[in-house]
């Protein structure tokens, strides 16, 4: 069907427009109709844009605030300059840290190959030291990652956990006791011989060390010892564990004085009563002590010494031939006294475990009931990390200003030290366990601060019915006993983490032989102020 001419002309008008662009002739009869059209549409549109633009600036400025679409650019702009700038410090101090740890690290495992001219406690402080420097330098390393979440691994792989580290060290380790190589001697008592131990010279602690060199003797004698009646001595079974003694050697070595007076139908006679020291009293026996051994069944002959010149001041080395020589016998019961300054076998005697063989960490060890009590207030008041401090006050002035120089410090220079121990061992409380009189221990708390920080005395608080630490000694009826107190003080102290000695204090002495034997003696255990390690003292380095 043709079509309509009309619609050609259209097409071909269309088609020129499109593609004819080469025309050069101007037709103005065919533009005519089309400027036409053109002039009213553009009419239109004009005036439609010019009546919606007012309309739209005023929605815009009533809606919206001009000026932050301006600001918020400039503002986003700097922040990210000013971030970008932290991000790269921040690189760059990481990249800085991790050469300064690498320089650490070789000095660590190339500086200590030689280490002969210095002591061991000075090479432990270097060590801690620039160990403590290597770990701030890995904690400021994990603060400057913790923005990008880079988890515990630095960028140069380094483990930032220092039991990972494989340093392997600890500022204020155990002492190595060495257990396996003690000498020891073996306890077999002979049936039916029998020492009797006489042991007055000074106060409980003395008297510990007394009974437990009556053990060495009785042992070189192939004697049971016969613990002394409460009545003539302590009573130690409220303090020590007897059974405990025989369970570790493994037999009947070790007699309380009833059954003693059982076996003998509660009357036995001393054969031979030996004095150990001949001045300046034979054996520290008096009238009185005498009246006291008669009251309880038993009778003696004339008082012998051993030595004619053997002063307690002054003791003279002995040796286990001297001992056999002078109080070997065949008789029954003998009884020697006092030993407590004996100087037999030095080395032997005052190694951890003692000179005995023996299944145990120590032969003479505080009661259960003493051991489960200093446990139970450890855990409520202390922590297993710990300091404790025997700080010796009462009577101890004039025996320390005897010595040169004076072990007697005054309360500003104790704290001083007491102080640079707790930084060194890096413990967050201190057991104090003292005779000092309020005043002074209230001082010496507002003294012992580190890093701003308060660092606590703690001592043991009087009994308290809502308290439950100490409910064992009061059901046993051990509350109140000056002697029991004083054991679980030891106690306490031989379970620290570090301790803090009275230097010439038996009391002292008598920690450190548990911490020997217990194996919790630190090397940086000490006698305060006076920066000798009393482990290495005896001779166990």
């Amino acid at each position: 069907m043709d079509r309509d001419s009309s619609d050609e002309d259209d097409d071909r008008r269309n088609l020129t427009y499109r593609n004819d662009t080469t025309r050069s002739s101007f037709n103005v009869e065919e533009l005519e109709p089309q400027m036409r059209r053109r002039s009213k549409l553009t009419f239109h549109k004009g005036y439609l844009f010019a009546l919606v633009l007012p309309l739209l600036i005023v929605f815009i400025y009533f809606s919206t605030d001009i000026r932050s679409l301006f600001t918020s650019d400039i503002s986003s702009f700097k922040f990210n300059t000013v971030s970008d700038q932290i991000r790269e410090s921040q690189l760059q101090a990481l990249h800085l840290l991790n050469q300064q740890q690498s320089s650490l690290l070789s000095i660590w495992n190339h500086t200590f190959i030689n280490s002969n001219n210095i002591t061991t406690v000075q090479f432990d402080d270097i060590k801690a030291t620039l160990l403590t420097q290597i770990m701030l330098n890995k904690h400021m390393q994990q603060i400057l990652l913790s923005p990008y979440k880079a988890g515990d691994t630095l960028q140069n792989g380094t483990a930032l956990d220092p039991s990972s580290a494989g340093y392997g060290f600890h500022r204020c380790r155990k002492v190595d006791q060495k257990f396996s190589e003690r000498r020891t001697i073996e306890w077999k008592p002979r049936r039916n011989k029998f020492l009797f131990a006489i042991c007055l010279s000074g106060q409980m602690s003395n008297h510990l060390i007394c009974l437990e060199k009556h053990m060495f003797f009785a042992a070189i004698l192939n004697r049971a010892l016969v613990i002394p009646s409460s009545r003539f001595d302590y009573q130690y079974n409220r303090v020590l564990d007897i059974e405990h003694i025989n369970d570790c050697i493994g037999k009947k070595v070790v007699v309380p004085f009833e059954d003693f007076m059982k076996l003998k139908k509660n009357h036995a006679h001393i054969d031979k009563f030996i004095c150990y020291f001949s001045t300046p009293q034979p054996c520290y026996m008096d009238e009185e002590h005498l009246k006291k051994l008669k009251s309880l069944g038993i009778s003696m002959g004339k008082l012998e010494a051993a030595w004619k010149n053997e002063d307690v001041k002054n003791p003279s080395r002995k040796t286990v031939k001297d001992v056999e020589e002078k109080f070997g016998s065949d008789d029954d019961v003998i009884a020697i006294g006092d030993v407590y300054f004996a100087d037999v076998e030095r080395d032997w005697v005052l190694q951890p475990g003692g000179p005995i063989a023996h299944k145990c960490k120590t032969l003479i060890e505080p009661s259960k009931l003493i051991l489960l009590t200093a446990e139970r207030f450890i855990q409520t008041f202390l922590g297993s990390n710990f300091i404790a401090l025997h700080f010796r006050r009462h009577g101890f002035l004039k025996f320390c200003n005897a010595k040169k120089p004076s072990c007697f410090y005054p309360i500003p220079q104790a704290a001083d030290c007491i102080t640079r121990m707790v930084e060194r061992a890096n413990t967050p409380v201190i057991y104090l366990s003292t005779d000092a009189a309020g005043s002074e221990t209230g001082l010496l708390q507002s003294m012992i601060m580190l890093n701003g920080k308060t660092i606590p005395l703690v001592k043991r608080p009087p009994r308290n019915s809502a308290e439950k630490w100490d409910a064992l000694l009061y059901r046993h009826g051990l509350e109140g006993d000056s002697q029991v107190e004083a054991m679980l003080d030891k106690t306490i102290c031989a379970m620290a983490s570090v301790f803090i000695g009275a230097s010439g204090s038996t009391f002292t002495e008598d920690i450190l032989r548990l911490r020997k034997d217990w194996g919790t003696a630190s090397i940086c255990d000490e006698y305060l102020c006076q920066g000798e390690n009393p482990n290495f003292i005896s001779g166990e380095e």
